[in-house]
C-alpha cells in the first residue's frame, strides 16, 4: 500500500508539500508528470497534471527519494507546490483515483522510518516533541534526544544486562559446569551497577516530563478572589469570563503559556467555599484536585478571606506562593498572613504584579535547574526503568543456589523493558499510542 498526505500545515501558505512513501510511488509521479522522470534526490521543476483530465494543476519542485536510501526506507516522492487550497486538494484527489493508494495515518511516515530501521524508537519520539515544542527548553530538549546520547545511555545498560543473562544462561546450559568466582562476582557487580544508576536518573524531580508536557500551575482561592483576572493578565488576553458574581467559575479553565522560555500550563479553577450546589461542588472537587496533582499553586485570597486560613496549614512552601490581591482597597499587612510571606497585589491597579511574576520565573528555573541531564521525557520511560530496577532488585535477593533459571527470568525481564524504550523488541502495542500524538504528513 501506498501512502500520501499534505506534510507542511493545512491552510494558506506559500508552499506546500504533499508527501507520498510506497510501492507505487513511482508511478504516481509519473501520472502527474509528464517528461524525464526526476534524479534521485535532485529538485526537479515540473508541470503537475489532474490524473484523468491531464490538465495542469500547478507547476512546482518534484524531489524523487528512491528506497532504501529516504526517510522511510521505502520509495518516496515529496511534490512542492504552491499553498492554495484548491492546488492542494486537486493534487491530493487525483493520486487518491491511482489503485493501492490512501491517506496516510498520523504518524505514519516516521512509523515506516522506524519499522524499517532507519530511526530508533527514541529519535522516533524526538522528532514527534521536536515538531510540537512550543519553548526554547523544549527544543533543545527534543534536540539532545535526537542526537542519540539518550539511546546510547539506554542501549549500553540493556547491552550489560545481556551480557549477565548469556553468562546466566551458560550455566543453566551446562549445569556440571561451575561458573568461575570472578564472573559471579562480576554478573553481581554489573547488575548492582546498572541498578544504581537507573536509580539516580529516575531521582529527576520529573524534570523531562515538565519540560515536554508543561510545568502545571493552578490559581486556586475562595470565589471572587480575582482567580480568573491573574489567569487573563498572565495570559495577556480574555480566557476565562471575569464577573462579580461569585461562583462564575464552574469548570478548570487551561491556557498554555511560555513564561523566560519556559513551558508553563496554568489553570484557573471554581472558587473553594461551602455550597450546596452540586455542580458548583463538583467544580471544587476539581480544583483541589487540580491543587494536589500541581507543580505549583498560586493561593490567590483577599486579606478577609478569614476562613481560608485553615487552607493554608496546610501549604508546603515549596509548590505554593500565597498572594492577596485588592491592595487598591487597603490590606493590614500586619495580619495572621505573614508568615506564608505573602505578596500582595491589586489586579485592578497592577500593582506589583511584576513581583509575582518574578517569583513564578523563580520556581520555574529551580526546577529545571539541572535539565541538561535529562534522559527520561515521557512517562512511558520511568514506567519501564522502574520495572527495570524491580526485576534487577529481585535478582539480587536471589541466593547463588536459588537456581539460574529463576535469576535468569529476571534479568530477562529487566531487558526487556530496556527494550521497550529503545525499540529493540517487539512493541506493536506501544506504537499507536506514540505515533497518533504526530500530526499526518510526518
Amino acid at each position: 500500500m501506498t501512502i500520501y498526505a499534505l506534510s507542511s500545515g493545512p491552510g494558506i501558505s506559500g508552499v506546500a508539500v504533499i508527501r507520498i512513501s510506497g510501492t507505487d510511488t513511482k508511478k504516481i509521479i509519473s501520472e502527474l508528470t509528464e517528461g524525464a522522470f526526476p534524479k534521485p534526490r535532485v529538485a526537479t521543476l515540473k508541470k503537475v497534471n489532474n490524473i484523468n483530465k491531464k490538465e495542469l494543476i500547478d507547476e512546482g519542485i518534484i524531489i524523487w527519494f528512491p528506497g532504501p536510501d529516504s526517510y522511510t526506507g521505502e520509495d518516496m516522492a515529496e511534490i512542492h507546490v504552491h499553498g492554495s487550497r484548491a492546488v492542494i486538494e486537486a493534487i491530493l484527489n487525483s493520486i487518491s483515483q491511482i489503485k493501492n493508494c490512501r491517506l496516510a495515518e498520523p504518524g505514519e511516515f516516521t512509523k515506516l522510518a522506524f519499522q524499517n530501521e532507519k530511526i530508533n524508537l527514541l529519535k522516533a519520539e524526538s522528532i514527534g516533541d521536536l515538531i510540537a515544542s512550543e519553548t526554547e527548553i523544549q527544543r533543545k530538549q527534543a534536540i539532545k534526544m535526537m542526537s542519540g546520547k539518550n539511546f546510547e545511555k539506554y542501549n549500553s545498560w540493556r547491552e550489560g544486562l545481556l551480557k549477565i543473562l548469556s553468562n546466566i544462561e551458560a550455566k543453566i546450559d551446562f549445569p556440571d559446569e561451575d561458573l568461575p568466582k570472578d564472573i559471579l562476582e562480576g554478573i553481581k557487580n554489573n547488575s548492582k551497577k546498572i541498578k544504581l544508576e537507573i536509580q539516580k536518573i529516575l531521582n529527576d524531580r520529573k524534570v523531562g516530563e515538565r519540560i515536554r508536557e508543561g510545568y502545571k500551575i493552578a490559581i486556586l482561592g475562595p470565589t471572587n478572589s480575582g482567580k480568573s483576572s491573574l489567569l487573563n493578565y498572565l495570559s495577556k488576553r480574555d480566557v476565562a469570563i471575569v464577573s462579580e458574581i461569585a461562583g462564575t467559575t464552574r469548570d478548570v479553565i487551561e491556557t498554555h503559556l511560555n513564561i523566560d522560555g519556559f513551558p508553563v500550563v496554568i489553570s484557573d479553577t471554581a472558587g473553594i467555599r461551602e455550597s450546596k450546589d452540586e455542580i458548583e461542588n463538583k467544580g471544587i472537587k476539581l480544583a483541589l484536585q487540580k491543587g494536589e496533582n500541581a507543580d505549583l499553586n498560586i493561593i490567590l485570597i483577599e486579606s478577609k478571606s478569614v476562613d481560608f486560613k485553615d487552607f493554608l496549614i496546610n501549604l508546603s512552601s515549596e509548590k505554593s506562593i500565597l498572594v492577596i490581591n485588592k491592595l487598591d482597597l487597603g490590606i493590614d499587612k500586619t495580619d495572621d498572613f505573614k508568615k506564608y510571606n505573602p505578596i500582595y497585589i491589586s489586579l485592578k491597579t497592577e500593582k506589583n504584579l511584576d513581583q509575582l511574576i518574578s517569583a513564578i520565573k523563580n520556581k520555574l528555573k529551580n526546577q529545571f535547574i539541572n535539565s541538561e541531564d535529562i534522559l527520561i521525557t515521557r512517562e512511558r520511560h520511568r514506567q519501564h526503568l522502574e520495572q527495570c530496577v524491580h526485576h534487577l532488585q529481585k535478582f539480587e535477593r536471589k541466593k547463588d543456589n536459588e537456581g539460574f533459571d529463576m535469576a535468569a527470568e529476571d534479568i530477562r525481564l529487566a531487558t526487556r523493558h530496556l527494550g521497550m524504550i529503545v525499540g529493540k523488541v517487539d512493541v506493536e502495542e506501544i506504537l499507536g499510542s506514540i505515533f497518533n500524538d504526530f500530526c499526518i504528513g510526518k
